[in-house]
């Protein structure tokens, strides 16, 4: 077995990180991007990056967004890099998302729902034809476009929150029954995923996991490989206000607002019992910032996930082990990545062994 020396590595590396700088500034006649620019121009791709980086921090989002030239997958490696280093000083009670300040709620299984439908800043009824005129968008123009719906705003006010969709299934017995034990959420920040894992694991990897993984898989079940065809409860977009407890006197305080997306759905029957009636089976997603497509797959795979486990698995979207181990982006690009790393002892005995093969060969 050989082996090649290497010379000269540590300036080469050091000449192509300032490189992948210089890509990023070449242009000098174009401003730089500003934190707030991508924050706010480049909301759906900071969002991806704020959910799958597993920590509310939006402006080191955005800043990650920004040295990493747009790269999603680096860029939550940067955010979960940063959030291994943070303190826990505190653990927020039960959340509830009915106190969301909504910007966006709708509902697919019925059309009147109690509060209404809200339709918000979406681009579902959007035709995908390009807008030249933004090529080359003058700041004036821009400006225009926030007055003008800001002057526009109707001087009615909206409720702060709104009901359930569900709950009035619940009333009806088309639901299960809220499970009154609590159990302790899994904490998959402090403790190695070891199957089967409950719920809560789940739920909580498929949070902070890539969104074209979580689609991939869901839309495999969506298309045959699985039987799960829901019906979307209610999808909210919204911020949450977090709730802590005052340090002294214990009464529950608010202390920020995360900006969350939340899909519930209702698929499949639920088998009866002896003492219970058929029922909906219900399907939960939500994740950091806007970002509808990763709530509708997380809450898709969370029942398939609970199919696979109440009628055993059937399909790869249906085996916790599959899902939970392929749908995180940080793990994924990690593996692929190594393999740009040098392997030339291994691939060296490769060699060495089919040059040994192709001389047998040959003396046959």
């Amino acid at each position: 077995m050989g082996y090649v020396a290497i010379k000269g590595g540590e300036t080469a590396i050091s000449e192509a990180i300032a490189l992948l700088d210089f890509l990023r500034a070449k242009d000098s006649n174009e401003p730089p991007l500003s934190i707030g620019g991508i924050q706010h121009q480049l909301h759906a791709l900071h969002s991806r990056v704020l959910s799958e980086g597993g920590i509310y921090h939006p402006k080191l989002a955005a800043l990650a967004i920004k040295q990493n030239a747009g790269d999603t997958l680096e860029a939550a490696f940067y955010l979960r890099a940063y959030r291994s280093t943070c303190p826990r000083i505190g653990i927020t009670p039960l959340q509830k998302t009915e106190q969301m300040r909504l910007i966006r709620r709708i509902s697919a299984a019925f059309k009147e729902i109690p509060g209404g439908q809200m339709l918000g800043p979406t681009s579902d009824y959007l035709q995908r034809l390009f807008r030249f005129e933004l090529l080359d968008e003058s700041p004036q123009r821009f400006q225009q476009i926030a007055k003008t719906w800001l002057h526009n705003i109707p001087d009615e006010c909206l409720p702060t929150s709104f009901p359930k969709v569900l709950d009035s299934l619940r009333a009806q017995n088309l639901l299960p029954p809220v499970e009154t034990k609590l159990h302790q959420p899994f904490d998959i920040t402090r403790e190695p995923l070891v199957f089967p894992v409950p719920r809560s694991a789940a739920l909580a990897t498929m949070s902070r996991a890539e969104t074209g993984s979580l689609l991939g898989i869901a839309y495999s079940n969506m298309r045959g490989y699985g039987d799960i065809h829901p019906t979307v409860a209610e999808l909210r977009v919204g911020y949450l206000p977090v709730l802590l407890p005052h340090p002294i006197s214990g009464e529950l305080m608010e202390a920020g607002d995360v900006l969350m997306t939340e899909c519930e759905i209702v698929a499949m029957y639920e088998a009866p019992t002896k003492d219970s009636k058929p029922t909906f089976g219900l399907g939960y997603g939500a994740c950091f910032g806007h970002n509808e497509v990763k709530a509708i797959s997380m809450a898709i795979l969370d029942r398939a996930l609970q199919k696979g486990q109440q009628q055993g698995v059937e399909n790869p979207s249906e085996d916790p082990e599959f899902v939970l181990l392929h749908v995180d982006g940080i793990e994924s690009m990690g593996f692929a990545s190594h393999y740009k790393m040098p392997h030339y002892v291994t691939f060296q005995s490769d060699l060495d062994r089919l040059r040994t093969t192709q001389k047998k060969g040959e003396s046959l």
